[in-house]
């Protein structure tokens, strides 16, 4: 079951991206899962085994010192890092989502700076978008960021940041002309040591507690000029384009998160006996397995067939970011939620994984736009005509 199904096959290197991602997450960072989320502590050693084998930001292209692996395969490791430990996914789908921007707009100087201390593991990245009064509604953030000779300064709040306080560097988005609306927001890039950085204490969460989420603080915060990524005033641009890529990364989250508590839920049935039989032999238990394990399958497809458009940038690819996302993540936290009941009374304690899966999962609907606005994002699309054929 684990390996999914799929109506055709797919290129041999997946399937090693796959293997080799599988093998890291069995042995050095399921078995650090429940520690993450009991104590609310950053995973060090799932890094260190994701960073040892070059799966912390496999996104990274080979100029820069990265493994460069594509989209769909990238998707691939973050599923299977997620089907072990959600909050350990957010490694390589956070250090995607801060780099993408550079990816994208960045000069070659700042590429060649910052990209390759990720690809060794040195630093990792984060993303600052959201603010206190400007979560859906991005365009609205206060954050400002002012030219002062070959310098900007700026002054902010960023909240819900996620590996805020681990990460040493931050795409961090910012109003640089306030009469200009979306197209007076810029990018920079802005380091953890920067006078005038500080973070506020982790929040406390329903779950991915191994991944601290807490607000940026910049008070005067002075970064050269050249830390500008990419064209002044493109900013907001560039943070939606951005999305559009790594809403594949929270689907395939979501997809791992629901194939790890599927997984579970299987083995857990075809032991458990009540009546005189294992429960897997009841009809009520069967439809619930079967149920998610359509459910995962129809994930999957979407999700790969997002990270695919996402590796080609394909003119549809918004409307399939935002589907695979909306649809992987509704359907892992109704998988999660059935497969606690498989489980019954033991489902509900923390003795069992599920129970902390169906945490982890309800934060892939929120998270890098909440499945509402996915919904509007998509109907959009819809009425571009994206999607005629």
């Amino acid at each position: 079951m684990s390996n999914g199904f799929s109506p055709y096959q797919m290129p041999a290197e997946y399937s090693e991206i796959r293997n080799a991602a599988r093998d890291v997450c069995d042995s050095g960072v399921a078995p650090h899962a429940a520690e993450a989320d009991a104590t609310a502590t950053f995973p060090a050693a799932s890094y260190e085994a994701l960073r040892s084998a070059d799966l912390h930001a496999p996104h990274i292209p080979t100029e820069y010192g990265g493994a460069g692996i594509d989209a769909l395969g990238t998707a691939i490791v973050i599923e299977e890092v997620a089907r072990a430990c959600a909050s350990s996914s957010l490694i390589p789908a956070v250090n995607k989502l801060g780099t993408v921007p550079l990816l994208l707009d960045a000069s070659e100087d700042l590429k060649q700076r910052y990209l390759p201390p990720v690809a060794t593991g040195e630093a990792m990245f984060s993303y600052c978008l959201s603010e206190p009064e400007a979560g859906s509604d991005a365009a609205s953030m206060k954050t400002r960021a002012v030219r002062d000779g070959d310098a900007w300064v700026l002054d902010g709040v960023k909240r819900w940041i996620t590996n805020a306080g681990v990460s040493e560097y931050y795409t961090v988005f910012a109003v640089t002309d306030p009469e200009a609306g979306s197209r007076g927001i810029s990018a920079f890039l802005v380091e953890k040591g920067d006078r005038g950085v500080s973070f506020g204490k982790p929040e406390k969460k329903l779950g991915i507690k191994g991944s601290p989420t807490a607000e940026v603080y910049f008070d005067s915060v002075r970064i050269p000029a050249d830390r500008l990524i990419g064209t002044e005033g493109q900013g907001f641009s560039l943070a939606m384009r951005t999305l559009d890529h790594t809403r594949v990364t929270i689907a395939a989250q979501a997809l791992g998160i629901a194939q790890g508590a599927l997984d579970f839920a299987v083995g857990y049935a075809a032991e458990r006996e009540q009546f005189g039989r294992p429960i897997s032999g009841f009809q009520a238990i069967q439809f619930m397995l079967a149920d998610a394990a359509m459910k995962v399958t129809a994930s999957r497809e979407m999700t790969y067939a997002a990270a695919a458009k996402s590796e080609r940038v394909d003119p549809d690819l918004t409307y399939f970011g935002a589907a695979a996302k909306c649809y992987a993540s509704d359907a892992a936290m109704e998988i999660t939620t059935d497969m606690v009941q498989v489980l019954g009374g033991y489902g509900y304690t923390q003795d069992f994984p599920v129970e902390r899966m169906m945490r982890d999962a309800k934060i892939t609907q929120i998270y890098e736009g909440t499945n509402q606005v996915q919904r509007i994002v998509m109907a959009r699309e819809l009425m571009k005509g994206v999607l005629n054929r």
